[in-house]
């Protein structure tokens, strides 16, 4: 688009036609990059002169050059190796995709039209310029070059790792998946994820590639394409960290490992499932300084929090907390025991599987192999004279009564229970066998949560929220052409999404008399919502509202957590 005048534009020009930068600044720094010999950007910067976020914004409003974000783009290696590494290194550019004959490239100064025309004359493409940060830019392209003779080698020694002996062929594999190049490029991928804050790896094979993505504050993004040649030894090399059979592809399969990734201890939960195209391979990561957190830095209303005190404060009865998988119900029971844990009390916990180890807290794993269910660890708990007992999940009617038994005979019990919301979780117990008058006399309260992300506070914005939505929301308001709410414009801070991290969002029903009367007389789901707003109940979707007109998220989270249509 600049190209067309035929006269180079100078970014310095461009930031004092801005009114970002003084014609003295530019002088100096002008003269500085003689000494130097660094890109003007580059100086500017270091000088405080203008920020590296003010100079791709302009660059991007008056040239139309795009902005992109390289820690969310997916990065395909073979386009992406489509120039040489030392080109790559000279010009700070890196090809991202190919479409209709245009090559997208990211560059750290989309005016250098030098590199542009080295880039065409190289690949035969017209280049369509894009800016990216050179911090990332610089990052991105050692891990694609390193990661290129990795996987070249890998390949490379791929006709020897299978046979038809099935025997041999396990035994080439174990050998395969233990070479430095495979481990460095695992290492690698393991890296990635913990510094994007993922909490998920999804490795997922296709027909002729495979898709790797990570799941960053509860929404996957995809980050890279591999060849299909290359996966075999990937999962394999995985799931000999995980301690699983390299040679089962058939079946479904579980492991776990630890492993230290930037000073960070972080568990790992690994699964496998067999797809049409190959071992589907998830990773979750579990990160101890992310789940071991006080209970008021998980964000819940401070309508909900005194609430949610009071009941984890009662000496005996059971304590619920629901929600989807994923909606953060075991940080949530963690950050309760955290808060209980005295050496004045016997703590026990059954758990599948045990997420981290606390001190002075007795936590037993589940092994079915074994014969050690929920119900039978239960069992064996009342017989350990505990004063609190935590059930990872109420999977079942026996582990339910017996945990309703613990908690009629003086213990307090915590667990979690699959529902949508606290009302629906008096039918779910119904319908699993329980009887009326066993969950009256034993349930205190349920919690039922949610997670939404939270707005970038480097990238926030205020903007009028139109009245359609206002409407939409439910939102009471005197004025309701005039309510401000926040949104993130996407910065480098949080790659380009807008959000930055995750906020519990939460509702409490306490078990009153009249909800007992209505249990009791098994009373619809929605009789027994009715009766607890009329004693205060704060929904889910009020909790959003409420972090939605504290600028803390957004419209569009609100609706998608709680469940609500645009």
């Amino acid at each position: 688009m600049y190209r067309s005048s035929g006269q180079k534009l100078r970014l310095g020009d461009i930031l004092i036609t801005a009114g970002l930068l003084t014609d003295e600044q530019l002088q100096k720094a002008l003269g500085l990059q003689k000494i130097t010999k660094e890109r003007l950007g580059t100086i500017l910067i270091n000088e405080n002169f203008v920020t590296e976020q003010d100079i791709m914004r302009v660059l991007s409003q008056q040239l139309g050059i795009k902005y992109i974000d390289l820690n969310s783009f997916p990065i395909d290696p073979k386009v992406a190796t489509s120039i040489p590494d030392h080109v790559a290194y000279k010009h700070q550019v890196l090809p991202l995709k190919i479409d209709n004959g245009k090559l997208l490239l990211a560059m750290a100064d989309p005016l250098n039209l030098l590199a542009i025309d080295d880039i065409e004359i190289l690949t035969n493409l017209i280049v369509e310029p894009a800016i990216a940060r050179a911090e990332d830019l610089e990052k991105r392209i050692v891990t694609v070059f390193e990661n290129k003779g990795v996987v070249d080698q890998i390949v490379k020694n791929l006709d020897n790792i299978y046979s038809n002996d099935e025997v041999a062929a396990t035994q080439n594999i174990e050998e395969a998946v233990e070479d430095i190049p495979v481990v460095r490029l695992v290492n690698s991928i393991l890296q990635q994820a913990i510094r994007d804050r993922a909490s998920d790896i999804h490795m997922e094979p296709q027909e002729k590639e495979v898709v790797v993505r990570f799941r960053v504050d509860g929404v996957l993004v995809e980050k890279m394409v591999w060849p299909k040649a290359l996966y075999s030894s990937i999962a394999s090399r995985i799931k000999i960290i995980g301690d699983m059979d390299i040679a089962e592809r058939r079946l479904p399969q579980d492991g776990r490992s630890e492993t230290k990734v930037d000073n960070k201890e972080v568990d790992l939960r690994i699964s496998t499932l067999p797809t049409i195209w190959g071992e589907k391979v998830v990773i979750r990561l579990l990160l101890k300084e992310n789940i071991l957190v006080k209970l008021e830095r998980l964000g819940f209303s401070p309508k909900v929090l005194p609430k949610l005190v009071d009941l984890y404060n009662k000496p005996y009865g059971m304590l619920l907390v629901t929600g989807p998988t994923g909606s953060g119900k075991t940080t949530t029971l963690y950050s309760i025991l955290r808060e209980l844990n005295s050496s004045e009390k016997n703590i026990l916990t059954i758990e599948d599987p045990v997420e981290y180890q606390l001190n002075k807290i007795n936590q037993v794993q589940v092994n079915p192999k074994a014969g050690l269910t929920f119900a039978n660890a239960l069992r064996s708990f009342l017989r350990q004279d505990p004063d609190i007992i935590m059930i990872g999940e109420l999977r079942d009617e026996e582990t339910v009564r017996i945990g309703i038994q613990s908690a009629l005979t003086g213990h307090f019990v915590l667990s979690t229970l699959h529902t949508n919301d606290t009302a629906g979780t008096v039918s779910r117990l119904l319908d699993m066998g329980i009887e009326p008058f066993l969950i009256t006399s034993s349930l205190l309260g349920i919690v039922s949560q949610r997670l939404a992300r939270k707005i970038c506070e480097h990238c926030k914005e205020a903007y009028l929220l139109d009245p359609e939505t206002v409407e939409k929301i439910g939102l009471q308001v005197a004025d309701p052409l005039n309510v401000t709410v926040y949104r993130g414009k996407g910065c480098p801070r949080c790659n380009g999404t807008g959000y930055l991290g995750r906020v519990a969002l939460g509702e409490i029903l306490i078990i009153s008399q009249e909800i007992q009367r209505l249990i009791i007389a098994k009373a619809s789901t929605d009789e027994i919502r009715q009766q607890a707003l009329q004693e205060g109940l704060v929904t889910l979707h009020q909790s959003g509202m409420e972090k939605l007109l504290e600028g803390i998220t957004t419209v569009q989270e609100l609706f998608r957590v709680t469940m609500t249509g645009l």
